[in-house]
């Protein structure tokens, strides 16, 4: 029901905003922008977004395959079942769907989106096997799904890379606020749906997540030594080199327990093309509405108000300028990016202004949310999709509140 209000408010927002702009504003052009938007945005949704994605979910489902019949999967998630059992208390223990969300999650967190989504839209399938009720999303599958949607990367190897093509004369200075950014957001997606669900705490859950904070404080400790060039080097290494061992080690794994791998390889990544297509009309619907949202201005529209609140309450209003791209990342990560580089080249701020360093952490801070919750929960067919987007949001909110500190605390 909330993502459905949701969808409607995104079209029926969009024309009141720009019948009043025609109306009042002159602007003759408005409703021709709004049907040029749909249909450009209907066709990118599948050529740009979907087609792509298909060879990659085929690669990696046909990787993956063959980490589950060498035992690596399982081996993930006995490793990790004192953690996975009581964030995931409905999926039993040694579940292949536990080792899926780790490698999820693990990609997430070295940058590797395009290798996150085949991993996580299969660990969304076997937790579909488990639900009894399969158009009404469970518990766990809305704890993967907020998890997966508050970005949680330790390498924001792509946003230092726009900083690069911009001219930025510090593109690395956001790396240590980035981590952190998405470290809090997180931690508030854990603690949301831990109290939604009524999560019991125990010393095993505070050991596991404060030693993740350790490691993280580590990391940040060791980067934040290194100079604008190591930084830079050290996030163009680490992620792909890891990415190349884990690819590696799945199909030695596979040569050691004697598998067929290339066999397995073709069994797997011939449910990849199924999953694509599965996915395309929550794409289409979902990027659409979006595009008409953002094109009708109603988005700049919701800026200047909140821009207006906060200078009304007497609070510093430097980090207005980046909020666009905090408003549009939870429904569009290229929207977000867009305004992003906006801001970036806009000879008024540019991407080493205080706006344009708000705008780099509220970018690496989260994940789209909307987009993520159309694309996983269409994938197997969930129409009821409960408290996910409220608990998703709630900790979306939160970590742009985390962000905008940061981003005082660093940089102002």
């Amino acid at each position: 029901m909330a993502l459905n209000i949701v969808w409607i408010a995104f079209f029926v927002i969009a024309f009141f905003v720009a019948l009043l702009k025609l109306i009042f504003l002159g602007d003759v052009e408005i409703f021709k922008r709004l049907a040029d938007g749909v249909f450009d945005s209907a066709k990118s949704s599948v050529l740009d977004v979907a087609f792509p994605l298909a060879g990659t979910m085929v690669f990696f489902l046909g990787l993956l395959n063959i980490a589950e019949k060498a035992g690596a999967v399982r081996f993930l998630a006995r490793f990790l079942n004192p953690l996975m059992k009581r964030i995931f208390p409905e999926v039993p223990s040694g579940h292949p769907a536990q080792g899926q969300m780790v490698m999820n999650f693990s990609a997430n967190l070295l940058g590797l989106d395009n290798a996150a989504t085949p991993f996580g839209l299969k660990a969304m399938e076997s937790l579909q096997q488990l639900n009894p009720e399969k158009e009404k999303a469970t518990n766990a599958q809305i704890m993967f799904l907020v998890l997966h949607t508050s970005g949680l990367t330790l390498i924001p190897l792509t946003i230092i890379a726009y900083r690069v093509s911009v001219g930025s004369v510090q593109p690395a200075a956001i790396f240590i606020p980035c981590v952190i950014g998405t470290l809090m957001t997180t931690l508030a997606s854990v603690i949301v749906v831990s109290f939604w669900q009524k999560i019991k705490w125990d010393w095993v859950l505070y050991a596991w997540v404060l030693s993740a904070i350790a490691f993280v404080g580590l990391l940040l400790f060791y980067v934040g030594g290194l100079d604008t060039a190591g930084k830079e080097t050290f996030g163009k290494i680490v992620g792909n080199v890891l990415l190349m061992v884990i690819i590696l080690g799945f199909i030695l794994g596979g040569v050691w327990k004697k598998v067929n791998v290339f066999d397995a390889f073709i069994e797997g990544a011939k449910g990849g093309w199924e999953v694509v297509l599965k996915i395309i009309p929550y794409l289409v619907g979902m990027l659409v509405g979006i595009r008409v949202f953002r094109d009708s201005g109603a988005l700049d529209y919701v800026v200047r108000f909140f821009a207006w609140i906060i200078g009304s309450l007497g609070f510093d209003t430097k980090f207005v300028d980046a909020l666009p791209v905090a408003i549009m990342k939870p429904f569009s990560g290229s929207g977000a990016r867009g305004m992003m580089l906006d801001i970036f080249k806009n000879p008024e701020l540019g991407p080493d202004s205080f706006a344009g360093l708000t705008a780099s952490i509220f970018q690496g801070s989260a994940d789209t949310t909307f987009y993520i919750i159309a694309l996983y929960f269409g994938s197997v067919g969930i129409k009821n999709v409960r408290y996910s987007i409220w608990a998703g949001m709630i900790a979306d909110f939160i970590g742009v509140i985390a962000a905008i500190f940061i981003a005082y605390i660093f940089f102002a």
